[in-house]
């Protein structure tokens, strides 16, 4: 199963939303901003994540370092020139992640 990763990164905790290629929500989490806690909950699924989609923000090099390090594939989204979600009630932390995987 290919699965994707989308990563809301904010100053002191991030939500990280998994969908498999049908767009299926497979697993989700709020999770404090810490690389060895964020990589034990992807571990599990590390044989099938294509990418992960971080949001470029200026404290997020840790993290995307850290990923990287481990072995995925990430990809930096710039926030401000993703184009908005269309039908979309409400926009929350959650709603991003998985609009960024």
């Amino acid at each position: 199963m290919k699965l994707y990763v989308g990563d809301d990164l904010h100053a002191n905790n991030n939500f990280l939303a998994l969908v498999d290629q049908k767009g299926k929500r497979v697993d989700q989490k709020k999770l404090p901003n810490d690389l060895f806690v964020i990589r034990d909950f992807l571990k599990p699924y590390q044989r099938d994540i294509i990418g992960i989609a971080v949001e470029s923000t200026f404290n997020g090099y840790w993290l995307v370092d850290g990923l990287m390090d481990s072995g995925y594939q990430v990809h930096l989204a710039n926030p401000s020139a993703l184009q908005q979600y269309s039908g979309l009630k409400h926009a929350d932390d959650k709603q991003d992640a998985f609009w960024l995987a």
